[in-house]
């Protein structure tokens, strides 16, 4: 995935270069954007969906040409 650059001009901040594992990226972050899905009256996730969250995180947060070298 590669950033576009909008009309304003402002360039994307992700995906980030990805050099090993981070540990931001943690079970603590899937369950506070889980959280944040079931505040915002979305199902509770069962844990085929948390693990489904956690691989969308990670291929938006991390540059995944990068991630496979």
């Amino acid at each position: 995935m590669s950033c576009l650059v909008f009309q304003s001009g402002v360039e994307c901040s992700y995906p980030l270069p990805h050099a090993g594992p981070d540990a931001r990226l943690s079970d603590s972050l899937i369950n506070s954007v889980a959280a944040v899905l079931l505040g915002y009256g979305f199902p509770r996730l069962a844990a085929p969906d948390r693990a489904a969250l956690e691989t969308a995180l990670a291929a938006f947060l991390y540059d995944s040409q990068e991630s496979n070298t």
